[in-house]
């Protein structure tokens, strides 16, 4: 066997670490091919799952012995301390300036909204605001029930329980941005953790919506149309809210202007920008959001204790999260004395657009002629709105109690 490691550094590093360690790369080797292979069938968001899968494959065959008798990889060290030793491994590993110039300070995160900004139509959210607006205040239950259960139950620390709290919004970007101020010790597992969950809504949100909402129901056509607002006026919306927001959410405001700075581009038709924003700068901020994260996924970093946790109160998160959503889905229902499809609920849980995708799939299966995704995208803008405010309250809280 000596000699098999000798040949192949990889296959020693594999027999020289405890065996948890060992048994967890094997697993997660495993599980970054499924990742990926879900994402090449469409069965989970490709856009991140291909490259997540692939980073996180390699992260794990990877690990060799280096300088010293240390064992670790060549891609990424999310732990490095001190100037001079951080200094030596820019030099090295080769993803480690993409984590310490963009991830460390949540660049990547505002440029995933500038994106998600660009992407927005505004005037869904105006045709009908106070029903958008009241649905992602529902589906944003799951981010407080957490928050209690993670101190209350958990033991954690507030800035710990806030962070994972707001995987409950539903919104990555949000995750990684509030994390890094909150508890930046846990920002490696959330932030993974995250985004697998945020994936993982295609498979689970579907079998929610058919608990929730019978048959019967699913299949109601809502009759929406979005109000003829000038251009004029949708900028000079879209600006004001961007103000008052930085004004009362100052922690919060590099992800709310970059959200809105990309509805801005967007109302203005500034075509360069647009095109620059959803062309480019979506494409490569997603690219290595999904890539760095596999790299950080490796075995020895996701054993720490407190990362079983942050798996339990992030499901917990999300679950409760789009039950909140389908219960105002409900609520709304009853105020409309049945002219409203419940299913509208899930798209509160601002995973843009794939709860609001979610919600017109779950309708069209039962009535191929009702149209839902216009009520469905207002309220899943809402929903990064509000998942801005809750996080921004949750930071300003938190430093306000340290």
């Amino acid at each position: 066997m000596e000699w098999l490691s000798n040949l192949f550094p990889g296959i020693g590093t594999l027999f020289a670490v405890e065996p948890a360690v060992a048994i967890a790369r094997v697993v997660l080797i495993a599980l970054g091919f499924v990742l990926a292979y879900m994402g090449f069938q469409r069965k989970l968001e490709p856009l991140i799952m291909v490259p997540m899968g692939i980073g996180m494959i390699c992260v794990n065959a990877g690990v060799l012995f280096l300088e010293g008798g240390k064992i670790g990889t060549l891609l990424i060290d999310p732990l490095v301390s001190g100037t001079e030793p951080l200094m030596q491994i820019l030099q090295v590993d080769c993803l480690q300036p993409v984590y310490n110039f963009m991830f460390c300070n949540g660049l990547i995160a505002c440029l995933v909204f500038m994106g998600i900004g660009a992407r927005s139509e505004i005037s869904f959210l105006l045709a009908r605001p106070w029903t958008s607006i009241s649905i992602a205040l529902f589906a944003e239950l799951g981010t407080f029930v957490t928050l209690a259960v993670g101190m209350g139950v958990f033991g954690l620390e507030p800035g710990q329980a806030a962070a994972i709290a707001t995987i409950g919004g539903a919104d990555g970007p949000m995750v990684l941005f509030s994390s890094l101020i909150m508890s930046p010790e846990l920002f490696v597992p959330i932030s993974i953790i995250a985004y697998l969950y945020l994936s993982l809504t295609y498979g689970g949100y579907p079998y929610l919506i058919r608990l929730m909402v019978p048959k019967k129901y699913r299949g109601i056509d809502v009759e929406v149309y979005p109000p003829e607002v000038p251009q004029k006026t949708k900028f000079i919306f879209v600006v004001a809210v961007c103000g008052i927001l930085c004004l009362l959410l100052p922690m919060a405001a590099p992800l709310i202007m970059s959200f809105f700075i990309g509805v801005a581009v967007k109302e203005a038709e500034i075509d360069p920008y647009q095109e620059l924003l959803e062309k480019g700068i979506t494409y490569f901020s997603t690219f290595f959001l999904g890539l760095t994260l596999g790299t950080l996924c490796e075995a020895s970093t996701l054993l720490d204790p407190v990362v079983i946790k942050v798996l339990v109160l992030g499901i917990l998160a999300l679950t409760v999260s789009g039950v909140g959503g389908l219960l105002g889905g409900w609520v709304f229902y009853k105020i409309n004395k049945g002219n409203f499809n419940p299913v509208i609920g899930i798209a509160g849980v601002s995973c843009v657009p794939t709860t609001a995708k979610l919600a017109q799939h779950a309708a069209e299966e039962e009535n191929p002629f009702a149209m839902i995704i216009p009520i469905a995208m207002g309220a899943n803008i809402s929903g990064v709105i509000t998942s801005a405010i809750a996080a921004g309250v949750f930071v300003t809280t938190i430093s306000m109690v340290g």
